[in-house]
């Protein structure tokens, strides 16, 4: 099934694709690709997957395969302030556990924003965030998180960060996909979604979004296709 939303062509749409495990594509005027994974993760990414811009949260092989990207993008995996194309980018600092790095080392959380519109890729994150993380990320209007668990948070914690933030569009990610043949212990989406409350919109293969009809996604979690 093939959704992406029809609206009205006031200001650059931005379209949004999930590709498994963390991975997202992002196509502006130009292609951003966060966290491409190695085919053990999530599957095989695709063969003609290409980018100006590829971001890396963390040196973990089902987030840094970035020779799965083409096109010679720039590649970055940095905390601060910096600029790639149209893409204004803040990387910050986190855990990809819950005791300071210690059991799995430093993460960071993605703050992206383009075309009026304001993204926040969270990485392996293995902790609700303090108040520094919160106020560095500032609002929020698009949240890619994890909610699997194990690995990462789990979707009790999920909800909390959620609530810590309050985007209007929550896409989950590193997960278990239904029927899917991935062995390491993480849960799938559904309690995350029985949790947060909020509309579901299921089995969506690309979002087609921009300043117009944000708001006519308020509240709503976006679970896409499995990645072929």
């Amino acid at each position: 099934m093939k959704v992406y939303n029809k609206i009205r062509r006031e200001g650059i749409v931005m379209k949004i694709k999930w590709l498994g495990h963390s991975t997202f594509q992002i196509k502006s005027e130009s292609t951003l690709v966060i966290d491409p994974h190695n085919p053990e993760a999530g599957g095989r990414l695709p063969d003609d997957l290409t980018a100006d811009t590829v971001l890396v949260t963390h040196g973990h092989m089902d987030h840094n395969f970035t020779q799965a990207v083409s096109g010679n993008p720039q590649i970055f995996s940095q905390l601060g302030d910096f600029e790639s194309g149209e893409y204004k980018i803040r990387g910050v600092a986190s855990f990809h556990d819950n005791s300071e790095g210690t059991q799995r080392g430093s993460n960071i959380i993605y703050k992206i924003s383009a075309e009026g519109l304001r993204l926040c890729h969270m990485g392996d994150l293995g902790h609700v965030l303090n108040a520094k993380e919160i106020q560095e990320l500032g609002e929020v209007d698009i949240l890619m998180i994890p909610v699997g668990g194990y690995y990462t948070i789990d979707a009790n914690e999920a909800v909390q960060v959620v609530k810590q933030l309050s985007p209007k569009i929550v896409l989950p990610m590193h997960y278990k996909p239904k029927n899917s043949d991935i062995v390491y212990n993480i849960t799938g989406v559904d309690p995350f979604c029985g949790l947060i409350g909020w509309e579901v919109i299921s089995e969506v293969d690309g979002i087609s979004i921009n300043t117009v009809n944000l708001s006519s996604m308020s509240h709503k979690v976006v679970v896409f296709a499995p990645s072929t």
